[in-house]
């Protein structure tokens, strides 16, 4: 149920909760909870975040202080939590991106918000073109000398930026323990751009966040467009994607999925499971039901 994280003495769960949907002010606390305790009492012992996650941005860190005390303070060695900082997070010139300033004040504000005195894993969230890139890595350094880090990582940065920051980070004695991106069977950049590649003969973890395309990659949407559903809010997810072609994939899926028992959205997780140099999976939860379907592709 775990692998090594890259080179590191870290093991991550093959299948880890992200915090991006369904954990903010929006959403009804106990049933964030209730995902959150089932995640942990199945072995999912990773959890992601950003500064921004959640409904207004910050409220999935929020809440999830308000389950530290509440459920989780006597097991704070037995998880692994991470945050981000790179998009934007608040007014005014310091509020995005990847200055100091900025990585650091999202930094502290991240730790009062999820009541911790460190995270065990802090990311650059983006690539930021007009800042030096020594700054943006140093801050990450300085972040774990400071003790507010144990680890660091970045995400969603193009190859060769990440490049330059593998030697940086090294030279500087905090290696970097993990990327995440973006990866799926519809969007299979990290492969395609060599990212994956690169990441497994670095010693790189790597983790994938969207596995299920916003949840195109599901049944949700082989019959229609529900009115509850993340495509009909046309928010984050456009009905435009629904085209017969994906339709089309859709079915093929649900096909190959019957003949190995497993669901649409079971094959879509094992897919990327299956590519070398994958540590884990990053899937979001709606309901308890919904992430007790997605742990079943690890039993």
């Amino acid at each position: 149920m775990y692998t090594r994280c890259g080179k590191s003495g870290v093991l991550l769960p093959k299948v880890s909760l992200g915090f991006w949907h369904n954990f903010g002010d929006d959403a009804p606390f106990e049933r964030s909870r209730a995902i959150t305790r089932y995640a942990f009492d199945h072995g999912v012992t990773h959890f992601d975040f950003a500064n921004n996650y959640g409904v207004p941005g910050g409220s999935a860190e929020a809440n999830f202080g308000r389950l530290m005390d509440e459920d989780f303070r006597p097991y704070r060695d037995e998880l692994f939590i991470s945050t981000k900082a790179g998009y934007g997070m608040w007014d005014g010139p310091y509020g995005e991106w990847g200055s100091r300033k900025y990585l650091m004040s999202s930094l502290d504000q991240s730790l009062k918000r999820m009541r911790l005195e460190y995270v065990d894993l802090f990311y650059s969230h983006r690539y930021d073109p007009d800042t030096p890139i020594e700054e943006t890595l140093q801050a990450l350094v300085d972040a774990v000398r400071m003790g507010k880090a144990l680890y660091v990582g970045i995400s969603n940065w193009p190859l060769e930026p990440l490049k330059a920051a593998t030697e940086y980070l090294k030279a500087h004695d905090v290696p970097l323990l993990i990327y995440q991106g973006r990866l799926n069977m519809l969007n299979r950049e990290p492969i395609e751009e060599g990212i994956l590649d690169f990441c497994r003969e670095q010693g790189i973890g790597f983790i994938a966040y969207s596995p299920l395309a916003q949840g195109l990659l599901t049944d949700r949407y082989l019959n229609g467009i529900p009115a509850n559903s993340r495509m009909a809010q046309e928010n984050f997810l456009k009905s435009e994607r629904r085209t017969p072609e994906l339709l089309d994939y859709l079915h093929q899926l649900e096909a190959q999925g019957k003949a190995s028992g497993r669901t649409i959205a079971q094959e879509a997780l094992q897919w990327i499971l299956d590519q070398k140099g994958v540590t884990s999976v990053l899937v979001g939860a709606s309901s308890v039901e919904q992430l007790k379907n997605n742990l079943q592709t690890i039993q």
